[in-house]
């Protein structure tokens, strides 16, 4: 498929679609590739940032744009430029990714509380494998009451709103420990 002139191709992060983002992430990626590459003297990042910008807006066939496939044209225009010991320290890094929690919660069913937090722990690390660093969870309250399997909202539904706020609290403290964390953020409740 063809993708409209002046609108950016989603970016699949994993099992994601990313459709909205800045390109502010591509120039991490770029310092820190330049940083592990020791070229302190790489003053082109913003160039080449926009330069990508440019392409994802009007250049880009593209509907989807694996982040691999991305990743992987950034380096060859690196190296085409002479950049190359900066192409080869490249590492992926994904936009910031929005994981509906009520989804997660609806697939594990009503009481099924370590089935959701199973398959949120594989999902997290699957996004961390895949380049994802920025993560951000909506659909908190609506989890927590699938969850509880409760009409109205209950003490159930406090309660697995505090165990899933307390899952996301460890999981966060986990992952710092990594030399790319993740950054878990919860969207603000209604």
């Amino acid at each position: 498929m063809i993708s409209l002139i002046g609108t950016r191709p989603a970016i699949q992060v994993g099992h994601h679609q990313v459709l909205h983002y800045d390109t502010v992430w591509l120039g991490v990626a770029l310092r820190r590739a330049a940083a592990a590459a020791e070229r302190d003297d790489f003053p082109f990042v913003d160039e080449i940032r926009l330069g990508i910008e440019q392409y994802l807006e009007t250049k880009c066939p593209l509907r989807l744009l694996p982040l691999a496939d991305l990743y992987d044209r950034m380096r060859h225009m690196l190296t085409r430029i002479g950049c190359e010991s900066i192409a080869d320290k490249l590492e992926p890094l994904a936009p910031p990714v929005t994981l509906s929690l009520t989804k997660f919660a609806q697939e594990a069913g009503n009481g099924f509380e370590l089935a959701f937090f199973a398959a949120l722990r594989d999902e997290l690390a699957h996004l961390r494998e895949s380049g994802a660093e920025d993560i951000r969870f909506t659909g908190l309250r609506d989890a927590a009451q699938a969850l509880g399997g409760s009409e109205k909202w209950d003490s159930r539904c406090e309660r697995m709103l505090s165990e899933i706020r307390n899952f996301l609290g460890n999981l966060d403290r986990e992952h710092r420990q990594f030399s790319r964390p993740l950054r878990l953020r919860v969207d603000a409740e209604r």
